[in-house]
């Protein structure tokens, strides 16, 4: 092998060809109305070919930036320029299709775009990986490119876009979507770890109690979610017209709350089962030696056995946050609100733009909570070393 064999990335090489290949997809699609089939439009006919060619140059740079192994700085920043070279494509091939086709017509990205999206966000992910930036670093990052998107949205340059007409006519009740899908995902994590970590703390003391309580906790997680969501829609249901107290607290059927108690039972089986593995997971001798110093049970768990099982607790916390936020938006079809309202509407109406008004606003709170809780874990791994 040559070396410039040697020198190149094989997964740089892999997303340099998916990114040629995305070029034959049609990149956008132009429709006469929201819901109508559309045309899919080439990346070189969306736009006049100068407003085009600076676009394209961006993508083919920042894919070629890739290439080198040993370059990991400057495949991130390949990724960086890729990503700015198709939003430019985007914003402007939206922005020419419009002139002169109607009133009503809407522009939506095509499969060339989402094929180049998922490309280029590989290779960051890949540069990343390559990079191992610490956790104060990934953080740092983080709220860059959160800062980036949030102006890219704000300035208006992707106004043009069908699903940016969505969110305009939609504005008030995308608000109140994204505090009751956040209540929801994040409400039913307090709840389950409030009752999940005192659980798993008498599963881990108690092994009786942890063969009783595992299974069950394992049974509820076998249920398919349409059909928990199902069950308690009856049982609230009742618990509502026969108590008015709980009526009046919002305890019905229908709405958020049987929303809210089937994301709690579907997280309690990785709380407490990570709970357990946690304080198992301190080591014999911490243990032994915080006895042998006279603490006492409770100071052992607080000082010793919590601290070094922290990183596997949190890793179930992940596993519940990101696992939630995907289920919050079924809660869209038993009247619990959250992105799942526009992902529904959307199947309903066969408004392609709707739905992605919902969905990716999903993708991005998970993407973002798994990375946050990905830094947690990092930084609650860095414990002093023990004296030999």
């Amino acid at each position: 092998m040559s070396d410039a064999g040697r020198g190149l990335s094989p997964p740089g090489v892999l997303f340099a060809g998916l990114g040629l290949a995305a070029l034959a997809l049609p990149f956008l699609t132009l429709r006469a109305n929201r819901i109508v089939a559309g045309d899919g439009v080439m990346l070189w006919d969306s736009a006049p070919l100068s407003h085009v060619l600076p676009g394209l140059l961006a993508m083919a740079a920042g894919l070629a930036l890739g290439l080198p192994a040993s370059a990991p700085l400057r495949r991130f920043g390949g990724s960086l320029l890729g990503l700015a070279g198709l939003l430019w494509l985007l914003a402007t091939g939206a922005g020419a299709l419009l002139v002169d086709a109607g009133d009503l017509a809407r522009v939506s990205p095509a499969a060339g775009f989402w094929c180049l999206l998922l490309t280029l966000m590989l290779l960051m992910a890949d540069a990343l990986a390559q990079m191992e930036p610490g956790p104060k670093a990934r953080a740092g990052l983080l709220v860059l490119l959160l800062t980036a998107l949030a102006a890219v949205l704000w300035s208006g340059m992707l106004s043009d876009l069908s699903i940016a007409q969505e969110y305009a006519s939609r504005r008030d009740a995308f608000r109140s979507a994204t505090l009751r899908h956040t209540g929801l995902a994040f409400g039913s994590l307090a709840a389950a770890a409030a009752i999940g970590f005192p659980l798993g703390i008498l599963c881990h003391r108690r092994p009786g109690l942890r063969g009783a309580t595992l299974p069950v906790l394992s049974f509820l997680q076998t249920i398919p979610s349409l059909a928990m969501f199902g069950i308690m829609i009856p049982i609230l249901g009742w618990v509502g017209s026969s108590f008015p107290a709980a009526q009046a607290l919002g305890i019905a059927g229908i709405g958020f709350a049987p929303a809210f108690l089937a994301l709690v039972l579907y997280s309690l089986l990785p709380v407490v089962s990570n709970t357990v593995a946690g304080l198992d997971a301190a080591p014999p001798a911490a243990t032994e030696a915080a006895r042998g110093m006279g603490m006492t049970p409770a100071q052992r768990l607080w000082k010793v056995e919590l601290p070094l099982g922290m990183p596997v607790i949190l890793a179930g916390l992940r596993i519940v946050l990101v696992q939630n936020i995907g289920l919050a938006v079924i809660a869209g079809l038993i009247g619990g609100g959250g992105y799942g309202t526009f992902v529904f509407q959307g199947l309903n109406q066969t408004a392609t733009d709707l739905i992605l008004l919902g969905a990716l606003p999903t993708v991005l709170m998970a993407l973002v909570a798994a990375v946050v809780m990905d830094i947690l874990v990092d930084l609650t791994r860095r414990t002093p070393e023990r004296p030999t």
